[in-house]
């Protein structure tokens, strides 16, 4: 039995059934093409296994490869401080290619929100400390895996550049 480098806290975004056998933990980012791959495999994994599997998915936008990744990161905040982060995560993923300002106004309005609100929390960086030090934690784990794996797809992630700072383009 393997245990979790970070273990799973409040600020994680959790699905299932906390006495899973398994917990999945996604550093997610919702621009990034192999994260837009893997949400459908998770939805069905979730299904084929609702009482076997817990998913965590924490925010982990590549800002140096994915413009949109930050603010999208920070409509998804937004939506989990009004107990809407799920509804949210998953338009995210399936509107992967429409990301940007108009997609989140549609999203929020439709979650009942206030798009201005949204507009002023991403404009006023009101959840890059929270996602900044999701992303830091991620790098850490995410190079320490890197030691253990070779997976091409991550190897050619420049990790330490990650780490810098970001900012959301609303």
């Amino acid at each position: 039995m393997s245990s979790l480098r970070i273990p799973v806290g409040p600020d994680d975004h959790v699905q299932g059934n906390e006495n899973a056998v398994v917990t999945l933990v996604e550093y997610g980012d919702y621009q990034c093409p192999y994260c837009g791959e893997a949400y459908p495999q998770v939805k069905q994994l979730q299904a084929e296994f609702p009482q076997d599997l817990r998913f965590v998915f924490r925010n982990f936008p590549i800002t140096q490869l994915h413009p949109n990744a930050a603010s999208a990161a920070a409509t998804a905040e937004f939506a989990a401080s009004n107990g809407h982060f799920w509804e949210a995560h998953d338009a995210l993923y399936e509107n992967q290619e429409d990301l940007g300002a108009p997609l989140y106004v549609e999203l929020v309005s439709r979650l009942g929100l206030d798009p201005v609100e949204l507009r002023d929390a991403i404009q006023a960086d009101v959840f890059d400390e929270k996602i900044r030090t999701i992303s830091t934690a991620a790098c850490v784990a995410g190079s320490m895996a890197l030691r253990r794996s070779s997976s091409t797809r991550c190897a050619s992630m420049d990790l330490s550049r990650h780490c810098g700072t970001s900012s959301p383009s609303w």
